[in-house]
């Protein structure tokens, strides 16, 4: 991470050189990591070369039933040598790392992590082959058998050895060793580890902490959680945006809804204007038909009821049935758009007809008969 840091700072001390991905914080700094991981493999394989060359050294006394043996500490010293023509593959994916693009690509940067991959597992073979030589070996100066320890071995399975190394706890019977004398109502403090797997865990949560902050923070190579918010956000509206569109598109009578967005508004005021006026006017205050602007309808004025009207029509009253002529999303649009017209002032208002409607869903339970009998009049004076 210092050299991470430090090479760039370096490198514009020197004046501003053509950019490349080599100059990218992230790779220098998987570079680095490769490179300190070969530098391990070559000091570990050169341990366990000095080992098996010891061992081989120790088989070469022992006994001729021994001999078989050997060539297992052969093929262990085959792998050591391995990891040379490894090293050369190693650098030349560095290398090849270097010559990218100025952006640190997907295909670079799943490539570096496959190296850094690659190098821990050929690091932590070599390192539990060191391991168990130097077990055998102590096993060894202890007096003890290699066949005893081979057939003690065979008999534990391996699930439970792994087990054991994963938790690694204190049995009851050894609490007293790491009792740390303070006892409350018969609850003994103990002083026991946390188990290998937590803190494993907990350093790989480090790890990850590290990356995704120098990604996120430093440089700028992954969305933070700000921009993966606002992202999710957008996507909601889109979505959101085409939920709408299709539920408006199967309402019918029982589900529709007063839609007070500007854009339907607009809508449904232009097919009012194309075929409603020349019955209503254009302002609602209504010739043939009824005044759509007061509080008296003739068949309810519901935002369901008047969507109704239009979907079926009224045959019988001069009002025909526009559901083969519109789609639900428009004929909403139109009844919303009517809606609307409640309370303005048309130039030229007809009188009222039908019954008073309240916003409450509750209609005057009888016609208003003072203008009813007005109507009458007018009519028979005419």
């Amino acid at each position: 991470m210092m050299a991470a840091g430090l090479l760039p700072i370096l490198a514009f001390a020197k004046g501003p050189k053509a950019a490349s991905e080599a100059t990218n914080p992230v790779a220098i700094a998987m570079m680095s990591v490769a490179a300190l991981l070969v530098l391990a493999i070559y000091i570990t394989s050169r341990l366990l070369i000095q080992q098996a060359k010891v061992k081989v050294e120790r088989f070469k006394k022992e006994q001729k039933e021994n001999l078989a043996k050997a060539g297992t500490i052969g093929v262990v010293i085959l792998l050591c040598f391995f990891s040379g023509p490894l090293f050369a593959q190693d650098a030349g994916a560095v290398t090849q790392a270097v010559a990218a693009p100025v952006i640190l690509s997907d295909s670079s940067f799943y490539a570096l992590c496959a190296v850094i991959g690659a190098e821990l597992i050929i690091l932590l073979g070599l390192l539990s082959q060191l391991q168990a030589m130097m077990k055998e070996e102590a096993v060894k100066v202890a007096g003890a058998s290699f066949e005893t320890e081979a057939e003690a071995v065979a008999k534990e399975s391996s699930f439970k050895k792994w087990w054991q190394k994963a938790n690694k706890f204190k049995p009851i019977q050894e609490e007293a060793s790491i009792d740390l004398g303070h006892d409350y109502d018969g609850i003994r403090e103990l002083d026991n580890r946390l188990p290998p797997w937590w803190l494993y865990g907990f350093y790989l949560c480090i790890i990850f902490a590290c990356v995704y902050l120098w990604r996120t923070e430093v440089s700028h190579s992954a969305p933070s959680t700000i921009e993966e918010y606002q992202a999710s956000v957008a996507e909601a509206a889109v979505a959101k945006e085409a939920y709408l569109a299709k539920a408006k598109s199967s309402v019918d009578e029982s589900s529709v809804k007063f839609l007070t967005g500007a854009s339907d508004i607009e809508s449904g005021k232009k097919i009012f204007t194309t075929v409603c006026a020349a019955c209503h006017l254009a302002d609602g205050g209504g010739i043939v038909g009824p005044n759509l602007t007061d509080d008296y309808w003739l068949h309810g004025g519901s935002i369901q009821d008047i969507f109704k009207t239009i979907k079926y029509g009224w045959p019988e009253k001069g009002m025909k049935s526009w559901k083969d002529d519109y789609s639900p999303l428009q004929i909403a649009q139109l009844a919303s758009f009517v809606k609307s017209l409640h309370g303005t002032k048309p130039a030229a208002p007809k009188e009222p007809q039908g019954e008073l409607y309240k916003e409450d869903n509750t209609s005057a339970p009888a016609k208003d008969s003072l203008k009813k009998d007005s109507a009458k009049v007018s009519a028979f004076i005419h």
